[in-house]
């Protein structure tokens, strides 16, 4: 049979401590501030990734044009107005698509001729993780 209590002992039995929920708000705070770290360097290698693949797709496409052209666009939205892309694609650093273009060398035999533009960069002049610019990428 369960021995009655007294409301001092109810008391005394009821509810969590002082120092035990300060122990509790402290494994949280220090979890966190372990967490926060690695999830902000796993955001940015998010980033990198995406841009290394849009950057991928971008020269990819470039040289589809080349090949069907025989020269290089003359500016980057042609090959969405070509149906190359369907849009710009938005560097994840800048939020934008402001992509900086690079360029060809006009040939020798067709001075008059534009060049066109031959690879992309980044527009953002932020360090990557491995400490290189992205817009040297």
């Amino acid at each position: 049979m369960a021995r009655p209590t007294t409301p001092g002992e109810a008391r005394r039995r009821a509810g969590f401590t002082l120092i035990e929920l300060i122990t509790v708000v402290a494994l949280i705070g220090i979890l966190a501030a372990i967490a926060l770290p690695n999830y902000r360097v796993a955001i940015i290698q998010s980033k990198e990734a995406v841009l290394k693949e849009n950057l991928f797709r971008f020269r990819d496409l470039i040289d589809q044009y080349y090949v069907d052209k025989g020269q290089y666009p003359p500016t980057v939205d042609t090959l969405v107005e070509n149906g190359y892309l369907r849009r710009l694609p938005e560097d994840p650093f800048t939020r934008a698509t402001d992509w900086v273009p690079v360029y060809a060398e006009p040939e020798p035999d067709q001075p008059g001729e534009p060049p066109g533009v031959y690879d992309v960069h980044s527009a953002s002049e932020l360090l990557s993780l491995a400490g290189t610019p992205y817009n040297e990428w």
